[in-house]
C-alpha cells in the first residue's frame, strides 16, 4: 500500500483499503506509446498548473482526495480543453512530411477519419479540443485545427468519425452500450490522464496534497504524486480536482530533467449542464467518403486491477516485465536485427537515426537508445527491446543483468 503523506494522523489500515480500492477504480486506462514503431510505455501528463488564485478550501487529506476522484459521477459535461505535448523529439531530417502522409490515410492505407490515427496526433504539439458528453452512450470530442475540424461522436450504438479537411466519414457500430474503445485508445481528457497516473500509485510513490489553485473559473484542490525511486524519468505529477465534483480538471506531468511539462492538459472552459441532444447527432455530408470499419467490442471490463493489467502485459508473447513501480522495464526480442547505424546511404534515414540514437555498449554487447523526454528504449543489435519511462543507464543495467 501507497505510504499516503498527509496532516491527517487519524488514517487506519480500514481507511488504506478504502483507498486502495478507490484507486483501482479510477484506474482505467493503459496507453502504450510507441518508440520507432517497436518500444512502448506511457504517454504523459502535464506541466505546473496555470493558477489564477489559490481559494480557501476545506482541509482535505491525499486519502480523501483520491477518494473523491473516484466517487466522482459526473456524466454530463461540456467545455474545451487545451493539451500540450512536448516529448522532446529531434529534428526528423526530412522525415516528417513521410510520416504525416502516412498517418493522415489511416491503418493500412483506410479512411483518414479513422480515429485510431487521427487522435495520435494529441502525441505532439499544442491542440483544442471541444468535448462534451451525456452518460456514458453519448459523447462527442472535436479536434480544432486553424482551418479544419475532426469530430469523433459517440451516440447510442454509432461511432462516427467526420474529418473536415478531406471530407471523410469514418461509422462503425458498438455491440453494448459503453463501448468507447475508439475514445479511450488515446488520453484526450485530464481525467483520462489522472486515471493513467492514479494506476501508478503503489509504494514506490510519495502522494501529498499541495494547496488549492482555480481551473476554468472553479475551485480546486491539487494531488501532487512523485516517484520515491530514482531512475525513472518521470519528476513529479499534479492533478488538479474540482472540490465539488471530485472531476480532474487539469493534468500535469513533469520531467525528472526539469524544464517544460512532458504534457498539459486542462480544461479553459467547463459546464455540468446537459449539453443539447442534437450536439450527438450526425449524418455524412453530401459528397463525403464513408468507411465502414468493423464492429467494435466492448471490453469486458473497464476496471481491471492492478494485477489484471500486469497479467495481461506478460501473457503477450515474449514480452517480460523488469523491475516495478515507476522503474518497470518492458523487455521483448523482434526476433530479428537490431537498429542500422547512420550509415544505411539514405540521407534521410541517417540523418533521423543519427539525431534520435545514441550508441551505446555493455556486457549484453552494444545497441543503440532512442529517447525522448520520458520514454527510453534501448534496441540491441541482436534485436532485444528493453523500453520504459526510465534513464538511458537503467536500460543498459537491465541489458546488462538479462545476460
Amino acid at each position: 500500500m501507497a505510504p499516503y503523506e498527509s496532516d491527517d494522523s487519524s488514517t487506519n489500515a480500514g481507511e488504506a483499503e478504502d483507498v486502495r480500492a478507490g484507486r483501482r477504480k479510477a484506474a482505467r486506462y493503459v496507453v502504450p506509446v510507441a518508440v520507432m514503431g517497436v518500444a512502448a510505455a506511457t504517454i504523459g501528463l502535464v506541466p505546473a498548473l496555470a493558477d489564477s488564485g489559490d481559494p480557501d478550501l476545506p482541509k482535505i487529506s491525499a486519502q480523501q482526495l483520491i477518494e473523491k476522484i473516484a466517487k466522482s459521477d459526473v456524466e454530463q459535461l461540456s467545455g474545451t480543453v487545451k493539451i500540450s505535448t512536448d516529448l522532446g523529439l529531434p529534428d526528423l531530417g526530412g522525415l516528417e512530411s513521410s510520416f504525416a502522409s502516412g498517418a493522415v490515410q489511416g491503418p493500412d492505407g483506410g479512411s483518414s477519419a479513422d480515429p485510431s490515427s487521427k487522435l495520435m496526433e494529441l502525441a505532439s504539439g499544442t491542440h483544442t479540443l471541444r468535448i462534451a458528453a451525456d452518460g456514458p452512450d453519448k459523447s462527442k470530442i472535436s479536434l480544432l485545427d486553424s482551418a479544419a475540424e475532426y469530430s469523433l461522436i459517440h451516440n447510442g450504438t454509432d461511432v462516427w468519425g467526420y474529418d473536415s479537411e478531406s471530407n471523410e466519414v469514418y461509422h462503425a457500430t458498438t455491440s453494448k452500450s459503453g463501448a468507447q474503445k475508439e475514445q479511450e485508445d488515446v488520453p484526450a481528457t485530464p481525467k483520462e490522464l489522472a486515471d493513467e497516473a492514479l494506476k501508478a500509485v503503489d509504494d514506490t510513490t510519495s502522494v501529498t496534497v499541495d494547496g488549492t489553485a482555480q481551473v476554468a473559473g472553479r475551485d480546486a484542490y491539487k494531488l501532487l504524486i512523485k516517484p520515491k525511486q530514482s531512475g525513472s524519468t518521470v519528476g513529479a505529477i499534479s492533478i488538479a480536482v474540482d472540490s465539488k465534483t471530485g472531476l480532474p480538471l487539469k493534468f500535469t506531468l513533469t520531467p525528472a530533467s526539469g524544464g517544460a511539462a512532458v504534457v498539459d492538459a486542462g480544461f479553459t472552459k467547463v459546464d455540468f449542464s446537459k449539453p443539447a441532444a442534437s450536439t450527438f447527432d450526425f449524418t455524412p455530408p453530401k459528397g463525403a467518403k464513408v468507411t465502414e470499419g468493423d464492429e467494435v467490442q466492448a471490453p469486458e471490463s473497464s476496471q481491471k486491477s492492478d494485477e489484471d493489467l500486469g497479467a495481461g502485459l506478460d501473457g503477450l508473447e515474449g514480452l517480460k516485465t523488469i523491475g516495478e513501480g515507476w522503474n518497470a522495464i518492458a523487455e521483448f526480442d523482434t526476433g530479428g536485427e537490431g537498429v542500422p547505424s547512420g550509415s544505411s546511404g539514405n540521407s534521410d534515414v541517417d540523418g533521423f537515426l543519427n539525431s534520435l540514437g545514441d550508441q551505446v555498449t555493455g556486457k549484453f554487447g552494444s545497441g543503440t537508445v532512442f529517447s525522448t523526454r520520458l520514454v527510453n528504449a534501448l534496441i540491441t543489435d541482436d534485436g532485444k527491446v528493453y523500453a520504459g519511462a526510465v534513464t538511458k543507464d537503467a536500460l543498459v543495467k537491465a541489458a546488462n543483468a538479462a545476460q
